[in-house]
C-alpha cells in the first residue's frame, strides 16, 4: 500500500513539506523524507507511537528533516494555522469509523490531501464545491482518497 501511494505521489514529493497526521509509527512521513521531501511534520498523541516515531527517525538518521508534535491533531492543526505553516502534501490516517474525515477537511484546505479510510467509509463528507476528489485507490481493507482544494 505504501509503495503504491508513493508511486502515485512520486512527482509531488521532491522538495515538498509533508504533514503526517495521526502518524502512528511515522512510516509514511519517513518514506516521504527518504523520497526527497524537504521536511515532514509528524502529529501523534499516543505515547507508544511517539516513541516509535522517534526511534524510527533516529534509526534512519532523518531527525534533522523532521518535526514531531506530541499533541492531539486538532490542537496541532490550530497551532500550525496560527503559525501560518504551509504544507504541500497532507496525509491523514485517522482511526477508522470515528468520523474524523469531515473534521480534517474543515481544518485543511491548501494542499494535496490524502485520507486513509476504511473501504466502508463513504466519501459523501467531501464538499465538492470546495474539494476535488482526484482519485480513490482501493486496497483489500482500506482506501486512499486523494483530494485537492479547488
Amino acid at each position: 500500500i505504501k509503495e503504491t501511494l508513493f508511486n502515485i505521489l512520486q512527482d509531488d514529493i521532491p522538495g515538498c513539506r509533508f504533514l503526517d497526521l495521526f502518524s502512528g509509527s511515522g512510516a509514511i512521513g519517513i518514506e516521504a523524507i527518504s523520497r526527497g521531501a524537504k521536511e515532514a511534520v509528524f502529529v501523534e498523541f499516543g505515547k507508544e507511537a511517539l516513541s516509535c516515531i522517534r526511534a524510527n527517525l533516529k534509526k534512519t538518521k532523518l531527525e534533522s528533516q523532521a518535526v514531531v508534535f506530541p499533541v492531539e491533531v486538532s490542537y496541532a492543526i490550530s497551532k500550525l494555522a496560527r503559525q501560518q505553516e504551509i504544507f504541500d502534501i497532507i496525509y491523514a490516517d485517522p482511526p477508522y469509523e470515528r468520523g474524523f474525515e469531515p473534521k480534517i477537511l474543515e481544518w485543511l484546505s491548501d494542499a494535496i490531501l490524502i485520507l486513509e479510510t476504511s473501504l466502508d467509509t463513504p466519501v459523501d463528507y467531501v464538499d465538492t464545491e470546495q474539494f476535488e476528489i482526484v482519485r480513490i485507490k482501493e486496497y483489500k481493507n482500506n482506501q486512499h482518497v486523494f483530494l485537492r482544494a479547488k
